[in-house]
């Protein structure tokens, strides 16, 4: 695939005090640089995985890594066989984001999209902003990214026949919603038919469940949590999502589904996004209640999914159910 993984997110905002405060002492991210017009936040060995700028009057960007130069000319080309207008990052764009070279251009629909190679990476260690087991990123990116759309179909052939991404699953009810994988993580990109265009959330995945809660809890005595704590139906993650600075939320999740993109089968998710949880009473009552019946048709249904775990963040118990330790077994 063109696109290896979602690299960072650079955020355009007047609200950089606001960023100051909220990326480490909720999110848990180092704040690593602060200037007049700029902060840098890392997650991980990266230098930096997410930029807040007030400089300048590009928008907002999402950067998608690629593997090489090599891969970086070939991506260029396939733009342009598209027409899609680029051009190449500049020297000091490129020290702003610690890559080697990028270019950047837009989707169909305006939003903004960067593509880069040569990552700086440190060997100083990530010193998290509150205390946090740290983020699952690596070879998956630093999470994933949603966008509102006004018509899936308007984007979809782009993110799929030009950027390579390919389809993971995809709801039809009671929302449209697209996702699409880049790498093992089930989506590193998911398109929401809102009627709205812009960002809608960022996600990012801990390596542990208390990391989740306590977040939870700042969130709740701060007034910012916009969908209360649940779980996917399609990538499993347990998560909620809080409101952002900016008019966009953050997804605030652990135990994400990882797949095997050369074997996987997309399918219709006709349960809709969450096994439980997930409340959004922001929504217009008839909305409301139509996400709830769908969250009550998996529970009469017994719909469940096992936990997704790491390697050595789990200890194996045993339930005293004979009926559930054969269900594991089978």
């Amino acid at each position: 695939m063109p696109v290896t993984a979602l690299g960072y997110t650079r955020i355009c905002s007047s609200r950089l005090d606001d960023w100051a405060d909220y990326g480490p002492r909720f999110l848990g991210l180092q704040l690593v640089e602060r200037t007049g017009t700029l902060l840098r936040f890392r997650m991980d060995d990266r230098q930096q995985r997410i930029i807040v700028t007030s400089a300048g009057s590009q928008d907002s960007a999402f950067g998608w890594d690629v593997a090489d130069a090599g891969a970086l000319d070939a991506l260029a080309r396939r733009l342009e066989t598209a027409a899609i207008p680029l051009r190449a990052l500049s020297s000091s764009e490129c020290a702003e984001r610690r890559v080697a070279a990028g270019i950047a251009f837009r989707d169909p629909a305006g939003n903004g999209l960067e593509a880069c190679h040569g990552a700086e990476v440190t060997s100083q260690p990530f010193r998290p902003g509150r205390p946090v087991s740290g983020f699952r990123t690596a070879v998956m990116g630093m999470g994933h990214a949603v966008l509102h759309v006004e018509r899936i179909e308007d984007l979809q052939w782009f993110y799929q026949d030009v950027l390579g991404f390919r389809l993971s699953d995809y709801a039809l009810k009671p929302f449209k919603a697209f996702f699409f994988h880049v790498n093992p993580r089930h989506h590193s990109l998911a398109l929401i038919e809102t009627g709205k265009r812009g960002i809608h959330h960022v996600m990012m995945e801990l390596m542990n469940l208390d990391d989740v809660g306590q977040a939870y809890d700042i969130a709740q005595a701060q007034n910012t949590v916009s969908t209360t704590l649940g779980r996917h139906t399609n990538d499993f993650m347990t998560s909620f999502y809080a409101r952002s600075p900016d008019a966009f939320m953050i997804e605030y999740g652990w135990g994400g589904r990882t797949i095997d993109p050369a074997t996987w089968t997309p399918s219709e998710m006709k349960y809709g996004p969450s096994l439980w949880g997930h409340d959004r009473t922001w929504l217009p009552p008839e909305q409301l209640a139509g996400a709830r019946a769908y969250r009550a048709r998996a529970a009469r249904d017994g719909l469940r999914q096992p936990v997704q775990v790491s390697e050595g963040n789990y200890h194996l118990g045993t339930s005293g159910c004979a009926w559930w330790e054969a269900l594991r077994e089978s």
